[in-house]
């Protein structure tokens, strides 16, 4: 049965933000837009959480929105972060991310000051209510303090622009609840559970290996929508190590902007607080990157 959303349906990236000298450095984001744009993604997110948007300004996290939908120039989706823990800054986000010609929103679950569930409801029901666009529900309460539960997320989707969720809560047994409940689309999380989240209903992944091997998670996608299962169960056994790493050995985004400056594909600066990958992470990293092949041994 189609889901609500099945035009995002497929690789989403969530893109890094480049950084030089302090600033966006916004020549080497359009470049990063072109190569994820030539292996084939349906959707780029950037600003999010691996777009280290916390650390942006205002003014920096608009640009970026607005510099990554212009360099798209509707070849492909854009689904930007415009989420907060304020819901007034959450509503500026989006009807800014609307106005400048965003396909849909991914707005994250407020965190820190850890809403009720029916906090939650009214944040994202207000937003739905003030744009057109679709939103998606970004639940990873590992980060944010606190689950979106799945009765809230049924709720949700009585608003007929709440079209999907990006689910990071790492819980089966919630997305198969919200799946067996609504007709949402779900985006996995968690570029490790993007094959089980599709075996039980699922329609893609909001992916951060994707920064990288882009082509890879798409033919692991596609192998499973066309039926082959073995092909795609191939693809996950070979992506797993990687993903695990890029989200394991640090905070993300530090293990991705690392390992694309390795493969010399810089990413450049991480912003304060976060800090580069260590000695001993660079080492299990370029390991793990040479046992993929992306690297000699």
């Amino acid at each position: 049965m189609p889901t609500r959303a099945e035009a995002f349906a497929g690789l989403s990236v969530a893109m890094v933000t480049p950084f030089r000298n302090g600033e966006v450095d916004y020549d080497t984001l359009r470049n990063h837009v072109e190569f994820l744009i030539s292996a084939g993604v349906t959707c780029l997110c950037p600003v999010g959480t691996t777009g280290e948007s916390p650390t942006l300004s205002h003014e920096e996290h608009e640009a970026v929105i607005a510099a990554v939908i212009e360099a798209a120039a509707g070849r492909v989706k854009v689904m930007p972060g415009t989420g907060s823990n304020s819901t007034a800054e959450a509503l500026r986000l989006t009807r800014f991310a609307a106005r400048h010609g965003a396909d849909a929103a991914l707005v994250v679950a407020p965190y820190y000051n850890r809403p009720t569930q029916e906090g939650l409801y009214q944040h994202f029901r207000t937003l739905a209510e003030a744009v057109d666009i679709p939103i998606c529900v970004y639940n990873i309460p590992g980060r944010t303090g606190r689950n979106v539960e799945p009765e809230t997320i049924i709720r949700l989707a009585e608003i007929s622009n709440i079209a999907m969720v990006k689910e990071a809560s790492g819980s089966m047994d919630q997305a198969s609840q919200i799946i067996a409940s609504t007709d949402l689309t779900i985006l996995s999380g968690d570029d490790t559970l993007t094959l089980p989240l599709m075996a039980i209903g699922g329609r893609g992944v909001i992916s951060v290996v994707g920064n990288l091997v882009p082509r890879d998670m798409k033919a692991m996608i596609d192998a499973f929508d066309s039926g082959n299962l073995a092909e795609a169960q191939h693809w996950h056994r070979k992506l797993f190590p990687l993903c695990r790493d890029l989200l394991g050995l640090a905070s993300n985004p530090i293990p991705v902007k690392a390992a694309m400056k390795i493969l010399g594909r810089d990413a450049g600066e991480l912003r304060m607080p976060l800090t580069p990958l260590g000695e001993e992470g660079l080492i299990k990293l370029r390991r793990t990157m040479a046992a993929y092949g992306l690297i000699e041994a």
